[in-house]
């Protein structure tokens, strides 16, 4: 065997490694991921009482009634919640318009562009919907089973409380995979916007943030998230599987629920008027306390 046939041979191989490599790390976008999601360890549920990734653990959480809700009735149950946001009209160029917000087939629905003829504040060119927690909570299990909007805008599920000297966020979902480059990013975030000298001494926001990879298209189906928060740790969960642990530094601030889609240019969720069918649903919300 000559030179040239000798080195067109060791070409022919280092092509084919190479691109048999290139075409592994092609199998996931090149995005910053923290991790990937095992989709193989997902418990399954036993029953609606214990939050499931803790379907075993009985002696340890009690499900608070009162200030859960399966959305079965006619109409938003006022007791427990806001039926649009009180106090924030929206990130601009969406406005949060009660209009967006039903109760449907026993699931809350939140939709775009349903307030009609109405005239939108200035600056605002759409609308969609808000639903917030009447009630704060200071530590639990927090557990939403939702399918998110297939169009581009976030789909939220999240807690936060904005005070004059103590505002905190912790998202347990916050994601947009309407839009075809978003559609397996599990993201996660935990903010500090400010605080009290007696609770961190923060006066300038701060986050941290971690993205994740989630093996199908979140939109495609119904996942369930959940959130167990304690004065030492903040752990995210999906559909029952433990993707981020968080030490707890900062959040100890009692926290409202919010269910809502907005526009974000960070995740390039602006609107599109060829793609106003989209509807994100919410099967519950469920809330638990550890027993004592």
């Amino acid at each position: 065997m000559n030179n040239n046939m000798k080195f067109k041979i060791l070409f022919l191989i280092a092509f084919l490694v190479v691109g048999k490599v290139v075409s592994q790390d092609l199998t996931i976008p090149p995005k910053n991921y923290k991790d990937s999601v095992d989709l193989s360890i997902a418990p399954k549920r036993i029953n609606n009482k214990l939050p499931l990734s803790h379907q075993k653990e009985k002696k340890k959480w009690k499900l608070l009634k009162k200030f859960s809700d399966e959305f079965n009735a006619d109409k938003i149950n006022e007791k427990i919640w806001y039926p649009n946001n009180p106090g924030w009209k929206g990130r601009k160029p969406t406005f949060f318009h009660g209009s967006n917000v039903s109760l449907e087939n026993d699931e809350l629905v939140i939709r775009v562009n349903k307030h009609g003829d109405e005239k939108l504040p200035e600056g605002y060119t759409h609308s969609t919907g808000f639903i917030k927690s009447k009630n704060k909570f200071l530590y639990g299990y927090f557990e939403a089973e939702v399918k998110l909007m297939d169009a581009p805008w976030v789909s939220g599920f999240w807690m936060t409380n904005v005070d004059k000297n103590w505002w905190t966020e912790i998202d347990i979902c916050e994601n947009a995979p309407g839009l075809s480059y978003n559609r397996h990013d599990l993201n996660s975030n935990i903010h500090v916007f400010r605080a009290p000298k007696d609770k961190g001494d923060v006066k300038k926001h701060f986050s941290r943030t971690k993205k994740y990879y989630f093996p199908k298209e979140l939109q495609a189906d119904y996942h369930t998230w959940g959130l167990e928060w304690t004065p030492e740790y903040i752990r995210f969960y999906i559909d029952g599987i433990l993707f981020r642990e968080a030490k707890n530094t900062h959040w100890h601030q009692p926290l409202e629920i919010n269910f809502n889609c907005e526009s974000n240019k960070w995740f390039g969720a602006l609107p599109d008027d060829n793609r106003l069918d989209g509807e994100y649903h919410v099967k519950y919300f469920r809330v638990w306390e550890q027993k004592k």
